[in-house]
């Protein structure tokens, strides 16, 4: 696939991002974007300045853990970063100068390329937001400025994220930590798109300037109708209803004011005032502190249980002011998918590129929870053979455990601890019409079977007090193998009796078969169920289809 169209469908990538953005992504195609590169925000400040010798390998990437530390692979984006054009080069030898071999370094140095990638594919009417915590924005607006240029620098927002703890601790050397920062930047200052977004008036505002109602209850103030700073900048002076006064406008458009009702004359002889309606006012202008976009917290409702997800309002609102419907957003670490719900809601098309299939799976779960089969979208980079999940399965094994459990919407196992051959690799809840959660077991198994195995499942079903447990496997299961699930017997649930002990094997899977368990009373809850979205977007077409319209 080349980057030689600009896009015209919804698109999902399994990679690195780099390498998607340089291959997959044509320039100039990409209206905004969104990033949250993972970063260790909780960790101690120092740690991501300690001296490293550099040799350690790169670790194997996982879901949520940081992978910026200063290593061989971090030297090597260093010096592909020098490779940069325009200041990049610059700013990375102050940055080694300053921080030396941190983590600190690795991190920006394995930014600036993707940065460089990110500005390449914005249109000159784009812009980019980058959110991050106060440790590192201060470095990530100069390797920024160096980027896009410090002209085309909009804004530094301040959100909100948190409140300081009650509980937090008495003698404690620091203020507490609560907001975020996104970092706001243009392709071209001159053509950049923005609509200025607006907050309502409060309901004690409204009583307060807002107390004057028509007959039909329709609520207005009185406002000034003399020119601020009278006879100074050129306004008109003239008699109205019997006063002389420099008015805000000229005698022709006041006279459709009277005409139009919009001039008050409170009382004989008073000053003419203009009549302002609440319903034609937009709000208050939401300007760059924003504690009005309440956090992810244990309650809320849209909470998926994926660490760092941020509200859909948040991103609700980024797209609403910087894109225009049916424009394109790429989210270049789309983690659970927020950044991808917003715009399909709001009408956009939408990129996401995420290196985990843990976050892949949650994604597809999510857009199928909020909009149904509305999403027209699709996954690249995912296996679609048995091959593809064999070679995925040899060169990166928790990425294909993932990948395995995200093709029947389970998560991966993470409170309970692995023992030989009788550890759980994923779990997957639901309900059964009653009140209480029901409970999947999984184990996966990418090597040679062998029947204790399906032994070990049951006694593990036992344990954990599961309803069902599953076997997801390369091989296919033998007939005594499956005469041993068989007699496991059933859960029977309200729609009907489902094998307590199933065995699938990647080939079903990718066939479409898929774990037998009640899913009527209310869907996979092993993620909590994303609401339905306020609006669905109409589906849209194929990226690079040959026969798709010019934009």
């Amino acid at each position: 696939m080349l980057p030689d169209m600009p896009p015209t469908e919804n698109l999902l990538f399994y990679g690195d991002n780099l390498d998607v953005l340089r291959r997959h992504i044509a320039d100039e195609s990409v209206d905004l974007v969104y990033l949250d590169p993972p970063f260790k925000s909780d960790q101690n400040y120092n740690v991501l300045f300690a001296e490293k010798d550099g040799t350690r390998a790169a670790a194997q990437i996982q879901a949520f853990e940081d992978t910026w530390e200063w290593n061989q692979e971090a030297s090597a984006a260093f010096n592909d970063a020098l490779q940069s054009p325009g200041k990049v080069p610059d700013v990375m030898r102050a940055f080694e100068t300053f921080l030396g071999g941190s983590d600190m370094l690795a991190y920006l140095s394995m930014m600036a390329p993707r940065l460089v990638e990110l500005h390449r594919k914005l249109r000159p009417t784009g812009a980019l937001y980058l959110h991050c915590d106060p440790t590192a924005s201060h470095y990530l607006k100069l390797l920024l400025d160096a980027v896009f240029g410090p002209e085309n620098f909009k804004n530094e927002l301040i959100w909100k994220r948190t409140v300081p703890k009650s509980d937090f601790r008495q003698g404690a050397t620091n203020w507490p930590r609560v907001h975020d920062a996104l970092l706001y930047y243009v392709k071209d200052d001159e053509q950049a798109t923005f609509r200025q977004p607006f907050a309502p008036y409060s309901a004690q505002y409204v009583q307060e300037k807002y107390n004057l109602r028509d007959p039909d209850g329709r609520r207005y103030q009185l406002t000034s109708l003399i020119a601020p700073g009278a006879g100074s900048r050129g306004h008109p002076k003239y008699e109205l209803m019997g006063i002389t006064r420099y008015w805000r406008y000229n005698a022709e458009k006041m006279n459709a004011l009277v005409a139009a009702g919009r001039v008050v004359q409170p009382s004989p002889g008073a000053v003419p005032r203009y009549k302002r309606y609440l319903d034609e006012m937009s709000g208050i202008p939401i300007g760059d502190m924003w504690d009005d976009v309440a956090p992810i917290n244990s309650q809320a409702q849209e909470r998926l249980g994926y660490p760092t997800q941020k509200p859909v309002a948040l991103l609700e609102r980024i797209l609403a002011a910087s894109s225009a419907e049916g424009g394109v957003v790429l989210d270049p670490f789309c983690g659970c998918g927020t950044t991808i719900e917003a715009a399909q809601k709001l009408g956009r098309k939408w990129i996401g590129i995420d290196v985990t299939h843990l976050a892949i799976g949650l994604i597809k779960i999510r857009l199928r929870d909020a909009f149904g089969d509305a999403p027209s979208y699709r996954v690249i980079g995912e296996p679609t053979t048995v091959e593809g999940a064999e070679r995925l399965a040899h060169d990166e094994p928790y990425q294909f455990q993932a990948w395995a459990l995200g093709l029947v919407g389970a998560r991966q196992s993470t409170t309970v601890k692995k023992g030989a051959d009788k550890g759980i690799d994923g779990q997957l809840n639901f309900y059964d019409g009653s009140d209480k959660s029901r409970q999947i077991v999984i184990s996966v198994k990418a090597g040679k079977l062998h029947a204790a195995y399906v032994r070990d499942l049951a006694g593990v079903i036992a344990r954990e007090k599961a309803d069902i447990g599953v076997m997801l496997s390369f091989e296919q299961p033998t007939r005594q193998m499956r005469a041993e699930a068989a007699s496991a017997g059933f859960y029977t649930s309200p729609w009907g009796s489902h094998p307590r002990l199933q065995l699938l094997t990647v080939g079903e899977l990718l066939d479409g078969k898929r774990i037998d368990y009640p899913q009527t009373a209310g869907v996979n809850q092993t993620y909590k169920q994303a609401p339905k979205a306020r609006k669905v977007a109409e589906p849209l077409r194929g990226l690079f289809d040959k026969d798709a319209p010019a934009e």
